[in-house]
């Protein structure tokens, strides 16, 4: 039986590009369209705001950063772990470009909020030829 167990991990973890440490995990993100331009409400709670960097380029948002464990020391023994400690990054694709918006960030009860001001309309407007930009809105993979 141990060792169907250490066939069974070994396949599993050949898989894989990263070792589980380095992997990355992607938060939860709402995007809703506003009067002037965007705003990305990011799922990170347990996240340092100084831990947390934004990056745009034309079409798309990345946001980076790491969750750390504080309150743990290393001799504790676990019961159980379900919260992920590890660098995460999201990745969000626009219908149009963003890399000319002004970016203000605000960090409120675990919701790291991205405004994304723009002057530019560079999105198509006409609700005929689109249902929502937010529904444009795509998580790269």
């Amino acid at each position: 039986m141990a060792r169907s167990i250490e066939n069974y991990l070994r396949l599993v973890s050949a898989g894989t590009r990263h070792r589980p440490a380095e992997r990355r995990w992607s938060p939860a993100a709402d995007v809703y369209q506003i009067k002037g331009g965007w705003l990305v409400k990011v799922d990170i709670a347990g996240v340092r705001p100084e831990e947390i960097e934004i990056s745009v380029g034309g079409r798309v948002l990345v946001i980076e950063g790491s969750r750390r464990d504080g309150f743990c020391e290393e001799t504790l023994s676990y019961h159980q772990l379900e919260i992920t400690y590890s660098r995460f990054e999201k990745t969000l694709r626009f219908p149009c470009a963003i890399d000319g918006a002004r970016l203000e960030r605000d960090y409120r009860d675990g919701f790291l909020l991205i405004y994304l001001h723009s002057d530019e309309q560079d999105c198509d407007d006409d609700a005929s030829t689109r249902q929502s930009a937010a529904d444009d809105v795509q998580p790269e993979t």
